[in-house]
């Protein structure tokens, strides 16, 4: 199964995250993600002005596993797996604080955070998502019962190892996590609170108090630690708190990212074809300068033009040979290849590949999803949007993910965050004058937006399964505006 979301990552920066689950009835999966992207041609975005390596320094990739999924009001519970794999591992440190269980210590700290992030946040998303104001006040009263459980049930495993011959870091692993948890409810809790005052009022008003006394209690507890909290007359405004913050959750889902080694694909193969490249071109000097001295003699002026022409020609020769072999190797062949490994093992690769295609090079399918106006298809016969392609194929082996697993992973995220900053330098002003004629006076000047839009049309493929996309992504100077799904 394959499927992606797509969101703002910040100003300049859109992220598309692609579900890769693997089917566990297969040995070997293999997905592949086209992405479209149609370019405005007053943005003077081209072949000649955007390279291959101009985009790769504006995409940023990370593959990581799927955090394993388990409802909220289950992580609680003794016999669910992550507090039991947590639990364990507690017991093991305080029986035998050697390296392996110091480092099994630390990754199931890591994993039961990253679960309980997932599953807090799903749960929150879903409260938002109720239509009965009563189905979501009860589920308000779930969420406080299962996160207090889940906070009491990490902090109480303390005392298993609090007395024993452990190495202080693994007090401060157990701090990190403790901290991080916090983190957690504080930010979903607000969303939630923020959420419900907007659309919700009735179960705002119930809920408010004891959603706030569980963050006031929290605030008490992370003083007592020593974590650091929000503070409204921070002179740095709580940079520290945002950088720690970051820090955190880098730490806390580092287990789900995957190692990933990139290289250059098809080098040898590349190779091959210059050389023959150069062969041909030789080839082609060799034998005007030999029927030429056949004809003429040697040492005659008749061969010293031949020769000098040939070498000329030699040379364009060589460049067109290049440029035809280049555009064939692109069909077939990717920029860069990827190897996948978790554990030090290799579970899959992934390859990837750019370039600029004309209009009639792309997918029927894809052209009609794109939906051009009428207007902008009149345009586009004098000033033709420019299309590039992003290729992507990843294989995933099954049996080594789950070997090197102590969870069930579904299968990895592909994440791709594209920084349009180069899109921006030749755009207009952000803000035009308009005007408006008024009663009370002859006319009046309001402002104007100029936008630009950037289209994705992405298609999604594994095994028989296919899928398309359409984004639109809406921006200007300022930076992006919006993200609209189209289709």
């Amino acid at each position: 199964m394959i499927s992606i979301q797509t969101k703002i990552h910040d100003r300049y920066s859109v992220e598309f995250k692609t579900w890769l689950k693997a089917d566990t009835s297969l040995l070997i999966n293999k997905f592949a993600v086209n992405i479209w992207v149609f370019i405005p041609y007053n943005l003077d975005i081209n072949r000649s002005t955007y390279s291959k390596n101009m985009f790769y320094r504006d995409i940023r990739t990370n593959i990581r596993l799927i955090t394993p999924v388990y409802n909220l009001e289950n992580i609680a519970n003794e016999n669910s797996e992550p507090l039991l794999f947590l639990r364990q591992s507690f017991l093991k440190l305080a029986e035998t604080p050697d390296s392996n269980n110091i480092a099994d210590f630390e990754y199931n700290i890591k994993m039961f955070s990253a679960i309980f992030k997932s599953s807090l946040r799903n749960y929150v998303f879903h409260i938002m998502g109720e239509q009965s104001t009563q189905a979501r006040d009860a589920e308000c009263k779930v969420l406080i019962i299962e996160t207090e459980k889940v906070l009491k049930e990490y902090r109480n495993l303390f005392e298993i190892i609090r007395n024993g011959n452990i190495p202080k870091e693994c007090s401060d692993y157990f701090k990190f996590g403790d901290e991080f948890l916090g983190n957690i409810v504080n930010r979903q809790f607000f969303r939630l609170l923020n959420y419900l005052k907007q659309h919700d009022s009735g179960v705002y008003s119930s809920k408010k108090e004891i959603f706030l006394n569980l963050l006031k209690e929290e605030i008490l507890y992370r003083k007592e630690r020593g974590y650091p909290i929000v503070d409204k007359e921070s002179s740095n405004m709580n940079r520290d708190l945002v950088y720690r913050s970051g820090a955190l959750k880098k730490y806390a889902e580092s287990e789900l990212f995957l190692n990933a080694i990139k290289k250059r694909d098809a080098v040898l193969v590349e190779q091959i074809y210059l050389s023959l490249a150069a062969g041909i071109s030789m080839i082609f000097a060799t034998a005007i300068a030999f029927s030429f001295q056949l004809r003429f003699g040697s040492f005659t002026m008749p061969l010293f033009v031949a020769l000098v022409v040939s070498y000329m020609l030699k040379d364009r020769i060589k460049d067109l040979v290049r440029y035809y072999f280049a555009h064939k190797l692109k069909e077939k062949y990717f920029d860069n290849v990827t190897t996948i490994s978790l554990n030090n093992v290799q579970i899959g690769w992934s390859r990837e590949g750019v370039d600029f295609i004309k209009e009639e090079k792309v997918l029927p399918k894809a052209m009609k999803i794109r939906d051009r106006t009428p207007l902008l298809e009149s345009d586009n016969r004098s000033s033709e949007e420019k299309i590039l392609l992003y290729r992507k194929l990843v294989e995933i082996d099954r049996e080594q993910l789950d070997k090197n697993s102590e969870y069930y992973i579904s299968g990895v995220n592909d994440i791709l965050r594209y920084n349009i900053s180069t899109y921006l330098n030749k755009m207009d002003d952000p803000y035009v004058p308009l005007y408006v004629v008024s009663p009370d006076v002859d006319y009046e000047e309001v402002i104007g937006e100029k936008i630009y839009y950037l289209n994705f049309v992405i298609q999604l493929k594994y095994g028989e399964q296919e899928s398309f996309k359409r984004y639109r992504l809406v921006f200007n100077r300022t930076g992006i505006n919006e993200i609209e799904e189209l289709f």
